[in-house]
């Protein structure tokens, strides 16, 4: 070893002075040790160079490197930790899943994936980054599904007590509302001089915001919460999605309020009502609707039931009743015996060709052929009306609601408690 080592430092020696500057390449320096993985002063570089271009794109001022630095670092370190972990446990993206989720990236914005791949790049971005990043993002939510998601619960009483206390029975009580927010962390174990430095930090920067103070740049430079970065930013959320820590104190907030800070298991909270807007009421358009329904079997193929619809409908037409066919000839026992009613549906109630077909139907209208996983239909609209479905959305949705809250807030902790359980190293200042 001794020889070798040797031997290069003479073959270095003898380089040297052949190398240009401009062929001196500087090392690379760790930033962080985290766990089993690291993190370079190149890759920290990267992000903080890129969320400062997105800063100055929106008009944002920067706030000083060091802060940028250190929230970021904090970030990577969180993504590598939950990577690690989903590695460990066997969590893997194959490559059909990942092709299926490009492909809805790029319907979503109405593109085939030769022209989504153009313009990723044209965003200045590689493309083959991008979809590693993807990969690795659905590696996290199934991650984060099975440590957070899978353990929650929901139970009918909880939902009653939902609509019963948070006005969703009023849907003129259904308003959306903008926050901000900033945390001041406290460990899981921490000591009581701990958490009251936290305290006192956290009621400072209170009482600064409420006497003026940038919140967005406060959040930016102060806060150890997941949005710091966006300027502590929550966006338009209802009251059943806001935090369960929230929910007393924003509905009584006026716009440009502040309040907090209020404890938590995470830490200090600071919360500021940036704007406040009344929601709508939620309308549903219903069809009152029949059919006739032909089933295939080894009797009657495709053709043959479109062939039999085809001759109903010309019956139908030239007057015949559309309910003494459809209880005669429709396979579907159920409304036959109605003359074929359905009653007043909405779209979401039916499969996509069915509720496709009638709703491209005027009253008194009736459809071509249509065929459905069922078989072979065709449809009536007989009348459509709008209905105020407020208090029927607010209930179905209040389960969804709930789901949504404490998983934010489960997830939060758990993020909290890995982090803490975790060996880390940081180099930043080196």
């Amino acid at each position: 070893m001794n020889r070798q080592f040797s031997f290069l430092s003479s073959l270095l020696l003898l380089l040297w002075p052949l190398l240009s500057p401009a062929q001196i390449q500087p090392l690379d320096r760790i930033v962080a040790v985290v766990e089993d993985d690291v993190i370079l002063a190149s890759e920290l570089r990267d992000q903080v160079d890129a969320l400062a271009g997105q800063l100055q794109a929106r008009g944002s001022p920067l706030p000083p490197l060091y802060i940028l630095q250190r929230q970021i670092l904090e970030r990577m370190i969180l993504h590598s930790l939950q990577l690690q972990l989903a590695q460990k446990n066997g969590i893997q993206v194959d490559d059909e899943t990942l092709r299926q989720a490009l492909q809805e990236l790029a319907a979503r914005n109405n593109m085939d994936l030769e022209s989504f791949r153009l313009a990723i790049e044209k965003q200045g971005m590689r493309y083959d980054r991008f979809v590693e990043n993807l990969r690795e993002e659905i590696m996290l939510n199934r991650l984060r599904a099975n440590m957070v998601q899978s353990r929650i619960e929901v139970s009918e009483r909880e939902i009653l007590h939902f609509l019963e206390t948070e006005s969703q029975l009023d849907p003129s009580q259904a308003v959306e509302y903008h926050l901000g927010h900033i945390l001041i962390a406290t460990p899981e174990a921490a000591s009581p001089e701990t958490v009251q430095r936290a305290q006192r930090k956290a009621e400072q920067i209170a009482e600064e915001l409420r006497q003026g103070l940038d919140f967005h740049q406060t959040a930016i430079a102060m806060s150890d919460g997941a949005q710091a970065l966006k300027g502590g930013d929550l966006g338009w959320r209802t009251l059943d999605a806001v935090p369960t820590l929230f929910v007393e104190v924003v509905p009584h907030m006026k716009k440009g309020d502040v309040e907090g800070p209020l404890r938590s298991p995470s830490g200090f909270h600071i919360l500021k009502l940036l704007d406040k807007k009344g929601a709508e009421k939620h309308m549903v358009t219903e069809s009152h609707v029949r059919h006739i329904l032909v089933k295939t079997n080894e009797l009657i193929d495709d053709a043959e039931a479109k062939r039999r619809l085809l001759l109903i409908r010309q019956k139908i037409e030239q007057g015949e009743d559309f309910a003494a066919l459809a209880e005669a000839y429709s396979d579907d026992t159920v409304s036959a015996v109605k003359g074929g009613d359905l009653g007043w549906i909405t779209p979401e109630v039916v499969v996509p060709p069915f509720a496709e077909a009638m709703e491209s139907l005027r009253p008194g209208e009736i459809s071509e052929p249509v065929q459905t996983p069922f078989g072979w239909h065709i449809i009536q609209v007989l009348a459509r009306k709008n209905r105020d479905d407020t208090l029927e959305y607010r209930k179905k949705q209040a389960r969804e609601a709930i789901i949504r809250r404490k998983t934010e807030e489960e997830t939060e902790l758990w993020l909290r408690k890995l982090r803490q359980e975790s060996y880390v190293e940081i180099h930043l200042d080196e």
